[in-house]
């Protein structure tokens, strides 16, 4: 609940608020999907009776020995279907010519298809697995109170200004963690934000913004670059066999971009959000006390000490050579390894043994079923959003069955390439489509599976460095994760917001996040634009 600033509102303004009323006001998201559905079931019908298809070249990354997956598609990684890295041997891809043609799912095998596949697209889902394991672990360190105190103790070392700067760039650097900042950071900075006394939408907004809106950046390498890197090099394969490019081949562009875009993301929270919400009125909202009591520093060093014993035993799993947390090939810890693969595991685990054990300490938990009270409590909360995420799988699953994404997404490629058009302005075209393209197709390898070797050739052979294209593609590819409901988490962020306000949204979130995606795109458009032109080196 907010109190709106009474000052008289500019056009921006105006529109933000339309935005918000228009989508809320639509129906449920369960039942918008519904009608997608439905919508993609008769499209699906159209197209295959007039015969749509085309031709591609595309990268197939082979599944891992230890992923028990069975996928008959290689665009399904990525397709939405939240399959990240670790289900991708980056070292083992091949080539393949395909032709997609579109397929019915009004057909017998179409309907076969629909009845067959209902829980085996949830099970794929792995979004909810994520969510839920994370839950287990936060909601043991929410209800014993460990989150709030460390967001106390924060505010009280954090200069106040500062705050919100700390924040950003926790969240984009969160990405080297996959999905854990979505499900982690977001919530606590709405936290944050509150006790402090400021707004907590505009902090749950400056952590989706953070988390989503530069993923694909970080000033560390992280497991999607693997991905990205290889099949970055079998598209240059395809121009010179001798020429590859690193995994820090975008190093530089991704350490200025992390840094920028810390710099926009808090300044649109501060001078656009934050007016905008106005002062929050529900309750909670003001300033505690910079003081903590004896029973929670007690408490925090009872969650130091958990959090040691926790590191020990993860360390000794991991660290030593032959860890089992290792991959069992090169012996790397970091990058696509069993430690990355199941990070999401490790972090539970912290939030799990910290939070009982600063219980502990504090006197909030007394025994070992208050625990399991704070488990069942952060489950509870997620049953409409697990709901939802069965309809979106379904919708993801039948909509790339149809082969409507990939027919997309090549046609648009084909018609692009067919422009007789500059280098930097080919970029530039690359990079509205790949943004076009996200608001349907969310998973950063799919695309860069049939972009790959159709842009990076082109590209090459007009003299364009192939880490220029892909340092392209990272700006295309983020922005849009902020605003389209086809991000997994998207439905949860307006979970949090509704924590804070029962009134939000669709249209709150969107609301919230369109100037995040607007001055986001054209910034980092520009800085983009800019490296090219003075010729900076993208990388190493």
């Amino acid at each position: 609940m907010s109190q709106p600033d009474n000052s008289p509102k500019g056009g921006m303004q105006k529109f933000l608020d339309i935005v918000e009323r228009v989508g809320n006001k639509v129906p449920h998201p369960a039942v918008i999907f519904l009608l997608l559905l439905g919508g993609v079931i008769v499209l699906s019908q159209v197209l295959y009776m007039t015969g749509a298809s085309v031709s591609y070249e595309v990268i197939v990354p082979e599944p891992r020995e230890s992923e028990f997956v069975e996928i008959t598609d290689p665009m399904h990684y990525g397709m939405g279907t939240p399959i990240g890295p670790g289900a991708i041997d980056e070292r083992s891809t091949t080539f393949e010519t395909r032709t997609a043609t579109a397929r019915s799912l009004l057909t017998i095998e179409g309907i076969r298809f629909m009845y067959v596949s209902l829980i085996p697209n949830f099970m794929a889902f792995t979004a909810v697995g994520l969510i839920i394991v994370a839950m287990l672990g936060v909601g043991v360190a929410e209800e014993s109170g460990l989150i709030k105190t460390l967001i106390r103790k924060l505010v009280i070392v954090a200069p106040p200004k500062l705050l919100v700067y700390i924040m950003v760039f926790v969240g984009i650097l969160s990405s080297v963690a996959a999905d854990a900042g979505y499900l982690v950071l977001i919530p606590l900075a709405g936290a944050a934000f509150m006790s402090v006394g400021r707004h907590p939408l505009a902090g749950i907004a400056a952590g989706f913004a953070a988390v989503a809106g530069a993923f694909t950046v970080n000033m560390l390498i992280k497991p999607l670059d693997a991905v990205l890197v290889e099949f970055t090099n079998d598209a240059i394969h395809l121009v010179d066999p001798e020429v590859s490019i690193g995994l820090a081949s975008n190093i530089w562009f991704s350490i200025v971009s992390v840094l920028l875009l810390t710099v926009i993301i808090a300044f649109i929270t501060e001078r656009m959000i934050e007016p905008r919400l106005g002062k929050y009125e529900g309750g909670g909202g003001e300033p505690e006390s910079s003081v903590l009591s004896p029973e929670e520093w007690r408490g925090l060093k009872f969650a130091g000490i958990g959090l040691l014993g926790t590191l020990l035993v993860f360390g000794l799993l991991a660290l030593p050579p032959g860890a089992p947390l290792r991959d069992a090939e090169t012996g790397a810890l970091i990058g696509n390894t069993p430690f990355m693969n199941g990070l999401i595991a490790f972090i539970a685990s912290v939030f799990f043994v910290s939070g009982f054990a600063y219980g502990i300490g504090a006197g909030t938990m007394k025994k070992g079923g208050d625990v399991i009270k704070a488990m069942e409590k952060a489950v509870s909360t997620l049953g409409s959003l697990i709901f939802l995420l069965f309809i979106i799988a379904q919708f993801i699953a039948f909509f790339n069955y149809s082969n409507m994404a990939t027919i997309l997404a090549v046609s648009m490629s084909n018609a692009l390439t067919g422009v007789n058009i500059g280098p930097l302005w080919l970029l530039l075209g690359f990079i509205v489509v790949v943004v076009l393209l996200d608001f349907l197709i969310t998973g950063a390898i799919a695309k860069w599976a049939i972009f790959a070797p159709i842009f990076v050739p082109l590209l090459m052979r007009l003299g364009v460095e192939p880490e220029a294209v892909l340092a392209a593609y990272r700006v295309a590819d983020s922005p849009i994760n902020m605003i389209t409901p086809l991000n997994a988490y998207f439905a949860l962020v307006v979970v949090f917001c509704q924590k804070y306000d029962k009134g939000a949204g669709v249209g709150t979130v969107v609301a919230l996040m369109l100037p995040y995606v607007v001055v986001l795109l054209v910034a980092w458009t520009l800085i983009f634009i800019a490296w090219q032109l003075f010729g900076l080196p993208w990388g190493i």
